[in-house]
């Protein structure tokens, strides 16, 4: 059976990407920080996961550039303190442009790169043979089981760890954490570089891991609905990935109604999981409480 008509649960093949972006998301604004390029730091990493001589090298690759342009934006939103809004929408711009640029500069082209080969996908051995379900979470790539692994894992720093209350008090009160002796800025650092990671990893699977191809503007707006998970999942991992994987219900439906050849425009088919985004920022969006500090700079 088709891997894409088997059910639509969380549309394995693309939604891990949406998943880490997610958790970036969640992560960032834990500690007070919001990446508004998350979406550019993705489309940037699908790139270098591109022009790598292996998939393996893509992959860190993406890791690497991914937590340097995360630094960037830290940098001038941190230590600067600029409108970390601008500072995104600014990072957002230069990736559009320089994606399109080293697309010209390495390949000699425009529009799409040469294929080359991606990740293979990793069966885990007696769970890949349960029915349906089986060939959707462990028969994938290893930055699926990155992204499944990474929900409990931030839930269990975030709410049962040291440093997960250190996080969580930095981006709800950062001069009452600054008082008891906790670095505002070293853990906004921290965090902020993490999401640029998580950001590069979802970057590389949509171009090594999902295709084997890197093309302008991949990502599709696809960090936006990443930030739409967070708050639809109430700043909360197990919300987000629950967000996650009814997003990406919505486009495994929309992918297999072209599929089956059902008699309605693509144009609109392709509009279902921005839709049920707007529905779902609708009716979360005042009822989901950021971190008081979320987006606003610290001085000393």
């Amino acid at each position: 059976m088709c891997r894409r008509c088997q059910t639509g649960l969380p549309n394995a093949e693309k939604r891990p990407r949406l998943k880490l972006k997610a958790l970036n998301w969640k992560e960032d604004k834990h500690n007070g920080r919001f990446i508004i390029s998350l979406k550019r730091i993705a489309f940037c990493l699908d790139h270098p996961g591109r022009h790598a001589l292996s998939a393996a090298a893509g992959l860190v690759g993406a890791i690497i550039f991914g937590f340097l342009i995360s630094m960037i934006h830290a940098l001038v939103s941190i230590r600067f303190q600029a409108d970390q809004v601008v500072s995104g929408v600014a990072i957002n711009i230069l990736a559009v442009g320089l994606t399109g640029f080293l697309l010209q500069f390495i390949f000699k082209t425009s529009g799409n790169s040469p294929s080359v080969p991606s990740l293979p996908a990793m069966p885990i051995p007696l769970l890949s043979k349960i029915p349906v379900l089986g060939d959707i979470f462990f028969n994938q790539s290893p930055i699926v089981y990155i992204a499944l692994l990474a929900v409990p894992l931030s839930a269990f720093v975030l709410f049962r760890t040291p440093l997960g209350l250190r996080i969580r008090a930095v981006g709800e009160h950062p001069k009452a954490a600054d008082t008891v002796g906790i670095n505002v800025f070293k853990l906004r650092y921290l965090g902020v570089g993490l999401s640029g990671i998580l950001g590069g990893l979802g970057g590389a699977y949509l171009s090594i891991g999902q295709l084997n191809i890197f093309t302008e503007g991949m990502t599709n707006g696809r960090g936006y609905i990443a930030l739409a998970a967070v708050i639809f999942g109430k700043w909360n991992p197990w919300g987000a990935l629950g967000a996650c994987l009814l997003f990406g219900f919505a486009d495994a439906i929309q992918i297999s109604l072209q599929n089956a050849g059902v008699n309605i425009p693509s144009d609109f088919l392709l509009m279902l999981p921005y839709i049920l985004t707007l529905i779902a920022l609708a009716g979360f969006i005042g009822r989901s409480r950021p971190p008081a500090a979320a987006g606003a700079p610290y001085e000393k």
